[in-house]
């Protein structure tokens, strides 16, 4: 069994269990997903091709203000113009050329081999939701995100096999900065055994979260650099800037040959034009700029390329997701990153402040314009509430319900003899029934998906089982998962040195981040 869940009876498949219901377990592999939907288009094939035109056009004739010096003499000296002092202006060349450059194909190797991620368009990755400075659930309620939060998200984020890499997930927000990589480091390496994330917070803080990852992986330097092991997100500040620590979080992670999720984050009617192509516009310019970067600092560096566009509320300036125009911007963005050729990352995600029936909407709405566009890594796909602000435990339980249903949709789903099934009609007489069939009593144990939080039973059972509705069903079911063992087998020798790593970066004051 490929995938690790909680039944509905508090059961954790792949843990002690019958052997009979073992070998009763559905195969379906959650861990490596192609998307098996045609992609969508929102805009002609000539209106992408014009917005592409138009985000070289700003590049080359309006430019994008960088803040880091180093990234502006990579920009001077592959021929892009300096103007104001901090303006740089990008020919169409270099972007094309940085394009041919990038790898359109990324294979991220995570601690084991079956958990590895690749990156490629047609790939399906889902993450959970991400940086949020707020965590909630039923029974603790809403707070600052804190260590120990981020060490259960990572534990939920472990145990289920169709959330493919670990994000950011909430702030610890009381762990110092100047330490918080190593906590992040820390609890990522010994928690999970999925493709780690590491904050671009300036060079000293990355670079020590790189040595950390390679003594713990037991990797030598060429092999660290040769290979992707980690990555990081990298957001522009729209409209048309890059400020020092993205910048340097560019830079840093092409030099070390791990991969950048290059990700514009534009609002409509706020820091991007109200139009879903003017929107769409400005967040390719700026995301080609970021890549053009990465190959400049080091050709062929491992880049993606993403959106995370929607709009706000005209009545209030608040985000809002999952919303139609956040569905069409990302159809627009698929658009584009076939035009391009990269993998790509886009995002669902919810605005409303609780688990309930709009934020299962929203989520799912803009799920599935990822899905319809054709992304290669959905993040925000669980958990994530108030525009960003907090991460739910009850709503990443209730959203991997939706994540693995989508899952099964990307399995083969067979049409053979057996499965058409002439015998099994055969053996049934006119009005009769196929609970008794030879073929159902064959298959019952494993031809369905079981749900994950989903009650299917008639209402007097339901009432009779105490009534529970979905929300505090799912916790119930985090609740038994961190009562129950999800870390992976650690080496204890390097278990022993990263601990002591951290301890001699505490002693001497740790890494705070650049500004």
């Amino acid at each position: 069994m490929t995938r690790e869940r909680v039944s509905r009876r508090g059961r954790r498949r792949g843990s002690a269990a019958p052997a009979a219901a073992l070998s009763a377990a559905r195969g379906v592999n959650y861990r490596q997903l192609k998307n098996p939907f045609p992609p969508m288009k929102v805009f002609s094939d000539d209106r992408i091709a014009a917005i592409h035109e138009a985000a070289l056009t700003v590049l080359e004739d309006l430019g994008i203000k960088v803040l880091l010096s180093e990234a502006r003499d990579l920009f001077v000296a592959g021929g892009a113009l300096l103007k104001d002092g901090d303006r740089v202006q990008i020919g169409r060349d270099m972007v094309e050329a940085a394009l041919v450059s990038a790898p359109c194909s990324i294979l991220a190797k995570a601690a084991v081999p079956e958990r590895d991620v690749l990156l490629e368009p047609g790939s399906l990755i889902f993450q959970p939701g991400a940086g949020a400075p707020h965590a909630t659930d039923r029974i603790n309620g809403r707070r600052p995100g804190r260590g120990e939060d981020f060490k259960d998200l990572v534990r939920l984020t472990q145990h289920f096999d169709v959330l493919h890499m670990v994000p950011p997930l909430v702030e610890p927000q009381d762990v110092a900065t100047n330490l918080r990589h190593y906590f992040t480091m820390q609890w990522q390496l010994t928690l999970s055994d999925k493709l780690p994330f590491i904050f671009s917070r300036g060079t000293p803080q990355v670079e020590e979260s790189f040595e950390m990852l390679r003594d713990f992986r037991g990797l030598s330097d060429a092999q660290l650099t040769n290979n992707v092991y980690c990555y990081t997100i990298i957001n522009t500040n729209s409209p048309r800037q890059l400020d020092i620590p993205m910048a340097q979080g560019l830079i840093d992670f092409a030099k070390a040959g791990q991969v950048c999720i290059v990700t514009p984050f534009t609002l409509m009617g706020a820091m991007a034009p109200i139009t879903v192509a003017g929107a769409l516009t400005l967040s390719h310019a700026e995301a080609l700029a970021a890549i053009t970067l990465t190959q400049l600092a080091r050709p062929g560096a491992p880049v993606t390329y993403g959106t995370f566009t929607s709009n706000v509320d005209m009545r209030s300036g608040a985000p809002a997701f999952g919303t139609p125009e956040h569905f069409k911007a990302s159809l627009a963005a698929g658009q584009l990153a076939r035009l391009i050729g990269l993998p790509w990352r886009s995002a669902a995600g919810s605005a409303a402040n609780l688990s309930d029936v709009q934020a299962a909407n929203e989520t799912q709405f803009g799920l599935w314009g990822c899905l319809l566009a054709g992304a290669s890594v959905v993040i925000h796909a669980a958990g994530w509430l108030e525009g960003g602000l907090t991460v739910s435990y009850e709503k990443l339980i209730t959203d991997v319900e939706v994540l693995q249903m989508v899952a099964e949709l990307c399995a083969e789903t067979a049409a053979g003899e057996a499965e058409i099934g002439l015998d099994a009609l055969a053996e049934v007489k006119p009005g009769g029934h196929f609970f008794a069939a030879a073929q159902t009593m064959t298959r019952y144990r494993t031809e369905f998906y079981d749900p994950l939080i989903a009650d299917w039973s008639n209402y007097g059972t339901w009432t009779a089982s105490g009534a529970l509705d979905a929300t505090t069903r799912a916790t119930g079911i985090w609740q038994h998962i961190l009562a129950g063992d999800t870390a992976p087998a650690v080496d204890a020798d390097r278990a022993a040195a990263l601990h002591h790593y951290i301890r001699r970066g505490t002693e001497a004051g740790g890494r705070f981040p650049v500004s």
